[in-house]
């Protein structure tokens, strides 16, 4: 068990985050104002950049270690959120599909509800929970209404819905939250939305859970977001970029709709971005190119099929590919700015591949946590007075 600890500065309100890895929900939670005061990850690795990034954090506590180990004098103290980005290895259809309840990794949500439950009447005012939508329907709904209801059971009425990184970065990367609060009344949302589609309607309609729909805006359109603006530019002579041969074995791999897709591209005379996945197609791996102008959702490093392929066309129709950078992973989840020199580069892909997308953490705090936690302030300032 390692501790990293550096004592309190006032801020307005505080945060714990679950399953911190390398704290991109942290700088979205920050950029609404929610200062982290504690973090806990399993990895010392994914520490070991969030270290190198953030440094020295005043008022800030870092533990890493199992969190079913975890001791109550280890539990965060003061807080008003706790973010929990549970691991989804047992729900994502890249991951075992066992579940919160069977499988090895994403049953450890239940730690953080023992968590929860042992930090009582000190329990945060709001509790938001990341995973992929999967969670939604895995095992026919049972294992989100489990959520809910250990959520319930803690005193929290839940909201859930679904974001699309891709209406904030050039990356599809849609992701499940729920936001649960306590002691507040949470009024004002819609039924079906882009928010809320008809896969969650029986969410809400089961008499059974404790749940809400907040208001919220229209999220941000993605006609302006394009996957050219991410990339790295490099000079034609870069070592990175695949060799002859390399390119012949990708092509080689394409089926005819995925070549004649490439050949469109080129003809075009278009600069063009694309993206590329290795798949498993009737036993044979193949190379797929996505046909928009935004990378599939990224990943951790391990597995074949992990990392993306970068294909890229200039405006007289020449194609080099290569694999997406770490600089990328970074852009594409929303902090370009972090600090990712001399990390070696599969702790950098698995660090960003299994983080949350910052920029949808920073709009979900503004427009959802912060106004919670404003009108319980004001629910406590009415009631003392």
């Amino acid at each position: 068990m390692i501790e990293h600890e550096s004592f309190t500065s006032e801020s307005k309100w505080r945060a714990a985050e679950f399953f911190a890895g390398i704290g991109l929900a942290g700088i979205g939670l920050e950029k609404a104002d929610i200062k982290v005061a504690w973090s806990n990850d399993i990895s010392p690795v994914k520490y070991a950049l969030y270290e190198k990034h953030f440094g020295e954090r005043e008022g800030h506590r870092y533990i890493v270690g199992d969190l079913a180990t975890l001791e109550a004098s280890q539990d965060p103290i003061d807080i008003d959120v706790a973010w929990a980005s549970f691991p989804c290895t047992d729900l994502s259809v890249a991951g075992t599909r066992a579940g919160i309840h069977r499988g090895t990794s994403s049953s450890a949500f239940w730690y953080f509800v023992k968590t929860l439950s042992r930090m009582k009447e000190s329990r945060p005012s709001v509790v938001v929970l990341e995973n992929v939508n999967a969670l939604a329907t895995r095992r026919g709904g049972e294992d989100i209404a489990s959520v809910i209801r250990a959520l319930n059971g803690l005193g929290y009425s839940v909201d859930v819905m679904s974001i699309d990184a891709k209406h904030f970065v050039a990356q599809s990367r849609p992701r499940l939250f729920l936001v649960g609060a306590k002691n507040v009344v949470v009024e004002g949302g819609s039924g079906s939305s882009l928010l809320r589609p008809p896969w969650l309607n029986a969410i809400f309609e089961d008499d059974s859970l404790v749940t809400h729909r907040g208001a919220l805006p229209t999220l941000p359109s993605t006609d302006k977001i394009g996957l050219a603006s991410h990339i790295d530019r490099l000079d034609d002579d870069d070592s990175r970029w695949w060799n002859e041969g390399r390119v012949a074995a990708y092509l080689s791999s394409l089926s005819e709709i995925q070549r004649e897709r490439l050949d469109a591209l080129i003809s075009a005379n278009v600069p063009a971005v694309r993206t590329a996945y290795r798949r498993m197609r009737s036993g044979e791996p193949r190379w797929e190119m996505r046909n928009d102008d935004i990378a599939g959702c990224l990943r951790t490093s391990r597995g074949g099929s992990s990392k993306q392929a970068l294909i890229v066309v200039n405006a007289h129709g020449r194609l080099q590919i290569r694999w997406m950078t770490p600089k990328e992973y970074a852009s594409l989840m929303g902090v370009p700015e972090y600090d990712i020199e001399g990390v070696k580069p599969h702790h950098a892909y698995s660090g960003f591949g299994d983080a949350v997308c910052t920029p949808v953490v920073e709009w979900l705090s503004k427009n959802y946590i912060v106004p919670i936690l404003e009108s319980i302030q004001q629910d406590r300032i009415a009631t003392a007075c």
